[in-house]
């Protein structure tokens, strides 16, 4: 089998390929300093943007990683972190990128964005792939079709702690007062296991496959302090928690959920709250509350918080693929099956659902 670069430079042999454009290169370990470098300065990039992704895809969920970057003059000026996924039940696809809320090309020229552009293309061809899909905060490809389901929640908070209460709306309002009551307490873990068993529990509820102990590991590891893990607790039992990302100025919960009596405690709630004030208190200043699917139960607690949904552009270069993907638990195909992941026991479905969730990307 070719190697990655071998594959890489056969599929982006283009005899017409404009010589005066930015040249495209596969990420090697010897570029991961230049390329975070300029994430960390592009306007455009974000968190799923870094190089740490590569490995997690890599170690934790098995799949094929294709990093690429448009460099001139010795200057990085583009990256598109993409990832293969081959799946028997849910197909061929490259995406930027999968497990990830935001991905696509992070360029500061028209010209590194285009040798991307088509850099992306080719290398989809000459895989096979079903499509191409691209996860951007704004539209790129506006001829390509297009998945208009998820938005994101991101909002400015405040310095001030109380001024970020009264934001927030009356009714949810009461319900942080509620776990503020109840005498829940939060921390910081520096192990995974308390929020993996808190995580778990709620995604089994939802009749959702869960990631595996070590994808959440690997995170922690690659990521470091930028990956941090706040618990809630009560009388010493987990009862909710939080991963949440750091970048520049924004802190991004990203995974989280809570056990049987989180709902009852308003734990939930209090745990968001308490990741509000403690990044204001750091001094952070965008709270991003992430990706969630119209007409959901998620989409509607953010609402709740005063967060307006803006819309998320997941656009798709169909290949053998017919129609746009649907590999979500709103499809009616998936009800049953969501039903019966929820009757199955706890350990069986956190044993099981890490080799489903690989390949839902």
């Amino acid at each position: 089998m070719n190697s990655p670069i071998a594959v890489f430079q056969e599929a982006f042999h283009d005899p017409g390929y404009p010589p005066e454009m930015p040249s495209v290169h596969l990420l090697q370990p010897e570029d991961t300093k230049k390329w975070d470098e300029f994430v960390f300065s592009c306007p455009e990039a974000t968190f799923f943007h870094r190089s740490g992704w590569k490995s997690v895809i890599e170690q934790a969920l098995g799949h094929k990683t294709w990093f690429l970057y448009s460099e001139s003059g010795g200057h990085v000026q583009g990256v598109l972190p993409l990832a293969e996924i081959e799946s028997l039940f849910f197909g061929h696809s490259l995406s930027s990128l999968p497990f990830c809320v935001y991905g696509g090309i992070a360029a500061i020229s028209e010209p590194a964005r285009e040798a991307l552009d088509k850099a992306a293309q080719a290398l989809s061809a000459r895989l096979k792939a079903d499509y191409l899909e691209y996860r951007n905060l704004k539209s790129f490809h506006l001829d390509w079709p297009a998945k208009d389901l998820y938005v994101t929640f991101r909002k400015e908070i405040d310095a001030d702690e109380e001024r970020n209460m009264q934001a927030i709306p009356r009714k949810q309002r009461a319900m942080v007062r509620k776990g503020i009551k109840a005498g829940l307490e939060s921390s910081i873990d520096e192990n995974t296991d308390r929020f993996f068993s808190a995580y778990s529990a709620s995604v089994h509820r939802l009749g959702t496959p869960v990631f595996s102990r070590q994808y959440f590991r690997l995170l922690k590891d690659v990521f470091k302090d930028d990956c941090e893990l706040l618990i809630i607790t009560k009388e010493g039992r987990t009862v909710a928690g939080v991963m949440s990302f750091y970048f520049r100025d924004e802190v991004l919960p990203y995974y989280g959920g809570g056990t049987s009596e989180a709902r009852e405690l308003a734990a939930n709630d209090f745990m968001y709250w308490e990741l509000m004030r403690r990044a204001c208190e750091r001094g952070y200043r965008i709270f991003d509350f992430g990706r969630s699917k119209r007409g959901t139960g998620s989409f509607d607690f953010k609402k709740n918080w005063g967060f307006e949904p803006q819309p998320l552009h997941y656009e798709y270069l169909l290949q053998s693929a017919q129609t746009v993907p649907d590999h979500n638990p709103l499809n009616p195909k998936y009800q049953l099956f969501i039903k019966a992941w929820q009757k199955m026991p706890l350990w069986l479905a956190n044993l099981i659902g890490p080799h489903i969730v690989r390949n839902l990307g």
